[in-house]
């Protein structure tokens, strides 16, 4: 029990004083001094003290309804947060999978709203098809499993039309008093009696204003979202959209990096390819070659030609009599300046053989008047290896320089195993050029009378008589090549 006991006393400056004392079970809790001033009575302090406890009492539950929600609200907003953190890291830890990143978005989406179910869906080509689901009930997620894809159409009534339509926020508070199943729509009636919905909320995943997916979340009693939760999922379906775009970026990453090595691959192949053909085309022919993106013309086949084989007189028993190191320099002073000459005229390098070398004209790329061009060349070459030939002289090398050329049919091709083609002309046209070759001596052009008919009217000639030519059956008149004519 608690008592009050109140004393009046007077005393020097007659001023009142109260003593109260508060006793409870027996035990002295406290007291208090109150002096009146001014002479105030003591009843009049006592109720305005009253008034002041009274309005303290009322204020008291507004400010702990406050506490309670800032700290609800901080919980809240902590939970977001780390939401929020969960799924960017999803995202930046699974870069082009985004199974995982539609799941934990889903999962902390129906969690912070205090949805029981949801799903989440991607758009393309007019049509939802879903991602995602979280919680979904049995028959619902069946229904979903059998058909994955639902195509928009013009369904007012239903939830996703709608929001394909607007590219906007769906909210249906009650869905019993959405005209969809009131006017008893299949998918209406199935969502609210099968899968038990009442509240639904669709959110649109939007890029740059074009509809890429929606996360849809249900609750199972009448309880609207509020502000806060939808904005909470539009921001969630904001990260679904910067995952999806990552998962496209790293797509058409992938896609250039396959292209460039595909690429290098090919390049490096031309460049090969081109290695090959250098070795017996100039470089212009196996330029467009190259160009032409197929090798066709380096197959099997028949065509008219003109062939020139030329060699060294003298160079065997220069070989056999001069150091080894001595006959590779010549044979390469030899081989750079024939070669050279080949390539300026547009000839087909045949082959090499030790001195001998022989080059093709008209194939595998066509050549205008192709005996007067072999004919050229060879009046150029006669000049060029004839100084080579002054300065071997100098050396003390007995060496001479002889050329063939004749014109008709052969069977060109690359023949070879892999690792190591050559391109050859397999006819009678070439043994002549060879054996006019064996005939010809030091300094002299001779050609077949096939090719005389061609050049007359360009080169000047002599004739130098019938020939037995070893495999061919007749004699064979043979010219030798003098000059080239002045143009008129």
């Amino acid at each position: 029990m608690s008592t009050i006991g109140a004393k009046r006393t007077s005393g020097h400056g007659a001023k009142a004083k109260i003593y109260i004392e508060l006793e409870h079970r027996r035990e002295l809790l406290g007291g208090r001094d109150m002096h009146g001033r001014s002479g105030q009575p003591v009843k009049a302090r006592r109720k305005g003290e009253a008034r002041k406890a009274r309005r303290a009492q009322g204020t008291t539950p507004g400010l702990q309804e406050q506490v309670v929600a800032l700290t609800r609200e901080l919980k809240e907003s902590r939970e977001e947060q780390t939401a929020t953190s969960e799924v960017l890291k999803i995202i930046s830890s699974s870069p082009g999978e985004l199974k995982p990143v539609f799941d934990a978005i889903l999962e902390n989406a129906t969690r912070i709203c205090e949805a029981k179910f949801g799903n989440l869906f991607l758009y393309a080509d007019n049509s939802f098809r879903i991602a995602a689901q979280k919680n979904a009930p049995p028959a619902y997620a069946e229904r979903w499993r059998q058909r994955p894809i639902l195509v928009v159409g013009d369904n007012p009534h239903n939830p996703l039309d709608r929001l394909a339509a607007s590219k906007s926020v769906v909210d249906m508070p009650d869905l019993m008093a959405e005209q969809g199943y009131i006017e008893r729509d299949p998918r209406f009636v199935a969502l609210v009696e099968s899968a038990g919905a009442r509240t639904h909320l669709a959110v649109p995943m939007l890029k740059d204003s074009e509809l890429v997916g929606a996360i849809s979340i249900f609750r199972q009693d009448v309880c609207p979202f509020t502000s806060k939760q939808i904005e909470l999922v539009q921001n969630f379906a904001s990260q679904a959209v910067i995952a999806i775009e990552n998962a496209r970026l790293l797509s058409d990453l992938n896609k250039l990096n396959q292209q460039l090595e595909q690429r290098v691959a090919d390049q490096v192949s031309e460049i090969e390819r081109m290695s090959r053909l250098r070795r017996f085309l100039p470089p212009q022919v196996a330029d467009l070659i190259v160009a032409s993106g197929t090798e066709k013309q380096l197959e099997s086949h028949r065509r008219e030609i003109t062939a020139l084989f030329c060699d060294l007189r003298g160079f065997t028993g220069f070989s056999e009599s001069s150091d080894p190191e001595d006959v590779m320099a010549l044979l390469r002073e030899y081989h750079a300046a024939i070669g050279e000459i080949i390539h300026k005229y547009g000839g087909t390098l045949e082959r090499y053989a030790g001195d001998g070398v022989m080059a093709v004209f008209n194939d595998p790329i066509p050549v205008d008047n192709p005996a007067l061009q072999a004919v050229l060349m060879a009046i150029d070459m006669r000049a060029a290896i004839g100084e080579l030939i002054e300065k071997w002289r100098k050396l003390g090398h007995d060496i001479g320089f002889g050329i063939g050329i004749a014109h008709g049919f052969a069977t060109l091709g690359t023949i070879g195993f892999e690792g190591r083609f050559d391109y050859a002309a397999i006819g009678t046209v070439s043994n002549v050029a060879s054996r006019l070759c064996d005939e010809a001596k030091p300094g002299q052009i001779l050609i077949s009378p096939r090719v005389l008919m061609v050049v007359e009217k360009n080169i000047a000639v002599e004739a130098v008589g019938d020939f037995e030519l070893k495999g061919i059956r007749r004699p064979l008149t043979a010219y030798n090549v003098l000059a080239a004519k002045a143009a008129n």
